[in-house]
């Protein structure tokens, strides 16, 4: 069972969501909260799976509280649902540790879906979004350090950029999840990516501009 908290500013939101979702047989809702600071003192107390987070919100905003959450307790995955597609807020939500970006009018089923791949630790930005997000948070021309990567590293990226897990990443490669980790942190601090949605990012980026 995947235990989600809802956080907007708006209760018919907020009921509209909780409807849709306890539908689902393996999502629950465990809480709601107005704000950002009312979700980080939610989340610390509830400890849920996944936030689902709007970013406009009086008294904290999502961006500040995502960045919260990530610092505190980094377990805790962030899905931002909102109206607003600004490149600026997508860019500030995925840099301060959310592992999603999705628009309101996201079909109930594709939501659900990705609450369900944020919950795995995959990374989902919804439809246009991916472009925005490496405008603003990847350079375009390729940095030198990705010379420095050798080519089992490169293989690990651009399995990362195509969601894969380390898991899936070791079947693929026939190395053991150990090794992936390994490779992986490597990549991150070679690239200096602070984290795995970067490095998708980054990869995607390098793959659009092949």
């Amino acid at each position: 069972m995947i235990r989600i908290l809802l956080v907007d500013d708006q209760y018919l939101v907020r009921e509209g969501l909780r409807s849709l979702l306890q539908a689902k047989p393996d999502i629950e809702v465990i809480g709601e909260a107005e704000n950002g600071k009312v979700a980080v003192e939610q989340a610390l107390s509830l400890q849920p799976d996944v936030v689902l987070m709007d970013v406009r919100m009086p008294v904290m905003d999502g961006v500040a509280a995502t960045r919260t959450l990530h610092q505190q307790v980094p377990e805790i995955k962030v899905l931002v649902l909102t109206t607003f597609d600004d490149d600026e807020y997508v860019a500030q939500a995925i840099r301060s540790g959310a592992k999603g970006y999705l628009l309101k009018d996201t079909p109930s089923q594709e939501l659900a879906e990705a609450i369900r791949a944020v919950h795995k630790g995959y990374t989902q930005l919804g439809p246009g979004l991916l472009e925005k997000v490496m405008i603003t948070t990847v350079a375009v021309k390729p940095p030198p350090e990705l010379a420095q990567l050798t080519p089992r590293e490169q293989e690990v990226l651009q399995l990362i950029a195509t969601g894969c897990s380390n898991r899936e990443i070791a079947k693929v490669l026939y190395i053991s999840e150990r090794t992936v980790k390994n490779h992986v942190n490597s990549i991150l601090s070679r690239l200096n990516l602070r984290d795995r949605t970067q490095a998708a990012i980054f990869a995607t980026t390098l793959q659009r501009n092949e």
